[in-house]
């Protein structure tokens, strides 16, 4: 068997968030400068080893003012902690193109086990000869579990902000 390794091709990929705002609808955000790769053996991705890096100060919810909210102290402290991280630790296939993949999420200067589920593409070749496969992933955390615990009663009753927060990403890689 021959390892593999993959590279993001961030010009095709997306990597976001979304938490209910005044528990009646959701902010998006999107992390605009990120890195990933994985190895794996041959074209099986139950072998896959996982990497993945978002940079903090470069979350973008389209809204500067919110943007520069989340980014300080009281929420990331991007100048403290400047890199939300994941490390696989095991990938089980579920189905021909699912897969749970577990592995540590740190963010800020807590880390938790996290499992991601993973749906995949087949692998193709662009016009240029490059082999590709696309992969989308999604889970869902508790923010006070990473120590974002910022937050405002309601009037009404409830929070400004839900404590789940939903984290997508549609990746495409490149076979190097």
């Amino acid at each position: 068997m021959s390892t593999a390794t993959w590279n993001i091709d961030a010009s095709h990929s997306e990597v976001g968030f979304k938490i209910r705002h005044l528990m009646i609808s959701n902010v998006k955000g999107t992390f605009g400068k990120y890195t990933a790769s994985f190895t794996s053996e041959d074209d099986h991705f139950e072998t896959a080893k996982i990497s993945f890096e978002a940079a903090i100060n470069s979350i973008s919810t389209n809204n500067e003012q919110r943007d520069a909210h989340i980014m300080s102290a009281e929420f990331f402290d991007a100048e403290k902690f400047p890199v939300l991280k994941f490390e696989s630790t095991s990938v089980t296939k579920k189905s021909t193109n699912e897969f749970a993949v577990e592995g540590q999420l740190t963010i800020k200067d807590v880390t938790q086990s996290v499992v991601l589920n993973v749906t995949s593409s087949e692998t193709a070749k662009d016009p240029w000869g490059q082999t590709k496969i696309a992969f989308e992933a999604n889970t869902t955390i508790k923010k006070s579990a990473f120590g974002l615990v910022w937050n405002a009663p309601l009037e009404t009753g409830g929070f400004l902000l839900s404590d789940d927060v939903h984290l997508n990403a549609e990746l495409q890689f490149i076979k190097a």
